[in-house]
């Protein structure tokens, strides 16, 4: 694992707002929340610590109310060689937050762009403020997306505009980002960390089994045929009727409760 001289810094923080939910919170706001080597260094460990803590069932993240997160901070690559990055192990680091098993809300205000933007994408569902500026701007330093954006962008939003946002490298807005697929829904800029955390709260209250196989399931529906993804949702859900959660919130709808799941 790559190391970093601003290790000691807190450039990452994680609270606990509510039971079961995790907030994690870019903290360089003189630098739009750029993503230096230790921010992803942090990004990665804070990612490993909460999908190893069963008391965290969903997780927010979010920037501040300026950026989300303004991508990579050019300034370390500015002199770096193929080497250098190579080194860096950045796929080993990302890997943290896309194979995190838990349902991640990303919350995004301001600026989205390059890293951020892939960022986002990272997460299950984007809740986006409308000052919220999604794009991929790399084409115009000479480089190119490098944490999947080629990839999640294209699946997202389609071949044609995911070739615009990517050679041309402009940037959209919450509203056009929402109308290309792209996040999962718009509020006012003062409701996006409100609304992120009233949808963790809902999604952190079902039953932990069903909503870690949905999960599975629609990311694997990303990298196979139709015919083996719905094979393997029809035993995702043969395999939830062993499940005690399962019984629990039957009888609850039959009884006119609520339900207690207890993620068995």
């Amino acid at each position: 694992m790559p190391t970093s001289d601003d290790s000691n810094n807190d450039f990452v923080m994680v609270e606990r707002p509510f039971p079961q939910v995790a907030l994690v919170r870019l903290n360089r706001p003189e630098v739009r929340n750029a993503l230096n080597l230790a921010t992803r260094i942090q990004l990665s460990q804070r990612f490993r610590e909460l999908t190893e803590d069963d008391a965290v069932h969903c997780i927010v993240i979010t920037g501040d109310d300026r950026a989300f997160c303004g991508g990579a901070d050019l300034r370390e690559y500015l002199n770096a060689t193929t080497v250098d990055i190579a080194q860096r192990n950045l796929r080993q680091l990302w890997s943290a937050i896309s194979g995190c098993p838990k349902p991640i809300i990303a919350a995004v205000n301001g600026y989205a762009l390059g890293g951020g933007c892939e960022l986002a994408m990272q997460a299950d569902i984007i809740v986006a403020g409308e000052s919220a500026r999604f794009g991929q701007p790399e084409v115009r330093v000479g480089l190119m997306p490098g944490a999947g954006a080629t990839q999640r962008l294209t699946r997202a939003v389609g071949k044609a505009r995911a070739m615009k946002l990517l050679l041309t490298g402009e940037m959209i807005s919450a509203a056009e980002a929402l109308s290309f697929g792209l996040v999962s829904t718009v509020v006012p800029d003062q409701e996006t960390l409100d609304c992120s955390m009233e949808l963790a709260k809902r999604i952190a209250a079902s039953p932990t089994l069903a909503v870690r196989q949905i999960k599975e399931l629609v990311i694997e529906s990303m990298n196979s045929t139709l015919e083996s993804g719905v094979r393997l949702e029809a035993k995702a859900f043969q395999i939830l009727f062993s499940s005690e959660d399962k019984t629990e919130g039957i009888r609850a709808f039959l009884e006119k409760r609520s339900p207690v799941y207890r993620g068995r």
